[in-house]
């Protein structure tokens, strides 16, 4: 009876064990699951696809999560217009407050970085870091990777020029008034001058431009920042630091570290899409969204200089699979490279005439092995494929190294061209096994026959049409294999001395 009353004791004290481990276990749950997170993502390179990709994801992972928040570092020199709309887009749209956060100490948001921090719901810098150059790189014009923004006359310059030869003309007649209008003239040109810069020298730089300080004046105010030192920022490239971005009203927080930041943020409200929030970030914990894999795999297949060794890989790599059909290996890298390449091209801003023009190289430098246009197709192609090369992106941020270009396009020309010679040349070679090596050979008729007989041709013994007699024992000629059958023509002995001397 007292074992009985001890096993019952111990099962009870075992089940009220159990039951207080599950209460315990649920409440941990509730809690950690009630427990305010911030996502944190960090950028520390140009604006591309890839970071695009990065950050929209983050933004919709925070969303899913109910996080409180989500910091954006950014450290940025610009990037790609179209990457970076599409970030601004994703930040506007976005049910979590983005916190822009310039850092660390040293870093900039220049270009596309100002943009994205002005598209923010808080906009926040390190101390020693700097704002601004939001100017569209397409103002500066000119051949990729050459600046010749000083090497021809502004037309201020011109008039400066003629209106000081004018007062030199006259400096006899009126010295001092003469200097008094030179210095009238040189501050009239300057004002026109600083007018051109800052409105754009072309009606498609105005377009750009003008379409740049919209953009950025509405996201101004959209969260009431500064738009006047915005649209300066895109107008003349101006720059300022954490201190005066505060002082300015471009920024709402300087702050040291994150820390530092999450402490300021604490009852901070902000302007989102369906109305304000007050932010609750005291003892919020932090969640870390490194890049993953598929990141940095955009990250290195739409780096313009791997998109287009990729391409060419690709195109070659189905030549030569069409050109040898069976060999596999060519195929299937070449199919591989050309689909990354595709994929590389369609997130990126692509000049389709300069892909136009690297395949017509590509072609030119193909035919010029088959048709004897004495270098002019080889070397057209190699023009046109540089051409192409150099024009093929439409974002001066992507320009590819010109090394590589001329590199390239030197290889693929020469190789190019020996590589499909050299197959031609083997194409003409005479067979040395099989059915087509017998094509030519002489063989000795064993009887006598006008249109069908017996010949032995090669060691064996085959039967042979004719269109003329022969004897046994006259040498004949292999024509053509028609089946098992052959079909021949006789030869004399000095046709067949001259067939064997030159084999």
């Amino acid at each position: 009876m007292r074992l009985h009353s001890m096993k019952s004791t111990l099962r009870l004290i075992l089940w009220a064990a159990l039951l207080l481990f599950a209460a315990g276990w649920l409440l941990a749950a509730s809690g950690e699951g009630d427990r305010k997170q911030a996502l944190l993502l960090t950028v520390s390179d140009a604006i591309g696809p890839a970071t695009g990709d990065y950050i929209i994801r983050g933004i919709e992972r925070a969303g899913r999560d109910e996080a409180e928040l989500l910091v954006l570092k950014l450290d940025t020199p610009g990037g790609l217009d179209s990457s970076m709309r599409d970030i601004v887009k994703a930040i506007l749209a976005s049910e979590v407050p983005v916190v822009t956060y310039v850092h660390p100490a040293g870093g900039r948001a220049a270009s596309a970085g100002t943009y994205m921090l002005y598209g923010s719901h808080v906009a926040a810098m390190t101390p020693a870091t700097n704002i601004g150059s939001a100017t569209p790189v397409q103002m500066g014009g000119g051949f990729p990777g050459l600046d010749d923004g000083d090497s021809r006359p502004s037309r201020s310059d011109d008039r400066n020029g003629r209106n000081a030869e004018k007062v030199e003309s006259a400096d006899d007649a009126t010295g001092e008034d003469d200097a008094a209008v030179e210095a009238g003239d040189k501050s009239e040109a300057k004002a026109k001058d600083n007018d051109e810069a800052r409105r754009g020298e072309t009606a498609m730089e105005r377009k750009v431009l003008e379409d740049a300080v919209s953009y950025i004046r509405g996201l101004a105010e959209r969260f009431g920042r500064n738009a006047d030192w915005a649209e300066e920022a895109v107008r003349e490239g101006s720059n300022i630091g954490a201190r005066e971005a505060l002082e300015l009203n471009v920024i709402e927080f300087v702050a040291e570290n994150l820390e530092d930041l999450l402490e300021q943020l604490d009852g901070h409200s902000v302007r989102m899409a369906w109305g304000e929030k007050v932010l609750d970030t005291a003892n919020i914990e932090v969640v870390r969204v490194d890049p993953d894999w598929r990141t940095n795999l955009l990250a290195v297949i739409t780096s313009p200089n791997i998109a287009y060794i990729l391409m060419l890989i690709g195109i070659y790599g189905i030549i030569f699979e069409l050109s040898n059909p069976g060999a596999i290996y060519p195929g299937v890298i070449g199919a591989i490279s050309l689909v990354l390449a595709f994929y590389a091209l369609q997130v990126m801003p692509v000049n389709y005439a300069g892909l136009a023009l690297i395949l017509l190289g590509l072609i030119f430098m193909v035919a010029e092995a088959f048709l004897p246009s004495f270098g002019i197709l080889g070397i057209g192609g190699m023009i046109s494929f540089i051409t192409g090369s150099i024009i093929l992106w439409d974002d001066p941020d992507l320009n590819i190294s010109l090394p590589l270009v001329f590199g390239t396009a030197i290889v693929v020309g020469v190789f190019s061209i020996w590589v499909i010679g050299r197959l031609m040349r083997l194409r003409k070679i005479t067979p040395t096994i099989g059915r087509g090596e017998m094509i030519g050979m002489i063989g000795e008729a064993r009887e006598d026959f006008d249109r069908s007989g017996r010949v032995y041709v090669h060691s064996e013994l085959w039967t042979a049409d004719t269109t003329e007699p022969v004897l046994e024992g006259d040498r004949v000629r292999v024509l053509a294999i028609e089946g098992l059958r052959l079909k021949v023509e006789p030869v004399s002995d000095d046709a067949t001395a001259s067939i064997e001397s030159r084999s």
